[in-house]
């Protein structure tokens, strides 16, 4: 068996080097844009969660962004999450997604989701979304990625299934 030399780290100690930073803090210039096209279960892994994060960051450095929710990325935008009632937090971080969401859009960010995942895969009404998340037609999905290329804009796309 393997010996471990040292001293167990204690609360509060850094295990790495947080302050080296490799790369320029870049910001955006006026009228750059970012979009984000999640296609992610929400709560089946981290890479919605962390996505979204991501998102906010992108726009906190002042790119004019736009998160893209569909397949079974429209469930982040449920505004009928909860247990035992809608909006209760049956655990730590149970309403994370609907958090960071509500974040993002405070902070200027926009939030669409799929009409056609909504209704055809999971039964959700446009009065289920968190408010201010925008309903879009299925096709605007693709149109949304070809203004992106049109515009030169930063893209991320991220699915799971």
């Amino acid at each position: 068996m393997a010996q471990i030399v040292g001293e167990r780290a204690n609360e509060g100690d850094a295990i790495v080097d947080y302050d080296e930073k490799l790369f320029e803090d870049i910001q955006a210039n006026p009228g750059e844009k970012a979009y984000v096209f999640m296609h992610t279960v929400p709560y089946e892994g981290s890479v919605g969660l962390v996505n979204m994060l991501t998102c906010t960051r992108i726009n906190r450095k002042g790119f004019d962004t736009s998160l893209i929710l569909y397949g079974p990325g429209v469930l982040m935008a449920s505004a009928t999450r909860g247990f035992p009632t809608v909006g209760a937090e049956a655990f730590p971080g149970g309403l994370a997604y609907n958090n960071q969401l509500k974040t993002f859009m405070k902070e200027g960010g926009k939030v669409y989701a799929c009409r056609f995942a909504m209704a055809a895969l999971y039964g959700m009404r446009e009065t289920d979304l968190i408010e201010g998340v925008i309903p879009m037609h299925p096709l605007d999905v693709l149109d949304a990625t070809l203004q992106a290329r049109r515009e030169g804009a930063l893209v991320m796309q991220t699915w799971t299934v």
